[in-house]
């Protein structure tokens, strides 16, 4: 294939990338503005009459609304610019705690490298998996433990937790997105591991998990170093 036609190529993926992009904007624009305005009005009707079916369109929209932040957030995880920049993950770290639900969790780290990589991706990596580990939790308060090593020409992070563990027949369907592995008594749409998978790769890495049931997980993940 010839330069010309390579180049040719690449233009018509960028626009077809470009214009799809405007279209999944367009579309959670439009649905979250419709969301809410059945939200507001089911607020008003609820104040008004004690009806428990207007709690249960409430809690319908709700979920809707969060599923739709899921879907947006897992479609851009590999779809940004790749324009990967010194990045500190002790700062990630910082960053991906701010959005991470306290619940008595212990969380502790190892002292984090510098990566190639983008911030508010990593962070949001970094954030689902510790959130798992506390979301998943087994009878003991949770514990969760953020460390690195050096592996020939990268970073190999890992997320350790003293949560539920998994099933091993369960790791083939593990970072797919919506298979869920828990019953509605935990919460998600299943795709917090899918976006963590598509945002590695997207940064060159890999993921995987080491686990033992009743005993906790351990999520591991590359990263290409700064240096």
């Amino acid at each position: 294939m010839d330069n010309s036609l390579k180049n040719e190529i690449e233009s018509l993926r960028q626009a077809l990338d470009a214009e799809f992009e405007e279209f999944i904007s367009t579309t959670a624009h439009n649905l979250r503005e419709s969301l809410r305005a059945v939200a507001s009005y089911s607020q008003l009707l609820a104040e008004a009459h004690a009806d428990p079916y207007l709690s249960r369109i409430q809690d319908g929209v709700a979920d809707m609304q969060s599923l739709l932040s899921a879907v947006v957030d897992y479609w851009a995880a590999g779809t940004l610019e790749k324009h990967l920049n010194r990045t500190d993950m002790e700062a990630v770290l910082r960053q991906a705690l701010l959005h991470v639900p306290d619940a008595g969790a212990i969380v502790t780290h190892d002292p984090l490298p510098a990566v190639m990589g983008d911030f508010e991706a990593l962070a949001k990596v970094l954030g689902q998996l510790i959130g798992n580990a506390i979301k998943f939790r087994g009878s003991r308060p949770p514990n969760v433990h953020i460390s690195c090593k050096r592996e020939e020409a990268l970073w190999a992070f890992s997320v350790q937790d003293n949560g539920l563990g998994i099933d091993p027949a369960f790791r083939g369907r593990l970072f797919v997105a919506f298979k869920r592995l828990h019953g509605k008594e935990y919460p998600g749409h299943g795709l917090g591991l899918a976006l963590c998978k598509k945002a590695v790769e997207w940064h060159g890495g890999r993921i995987w998990m080491e686990s033992t049931p009743g005993e906790g997980s351990t999520f591991y993940f590359t990263l290409a170093p700064a240096d």
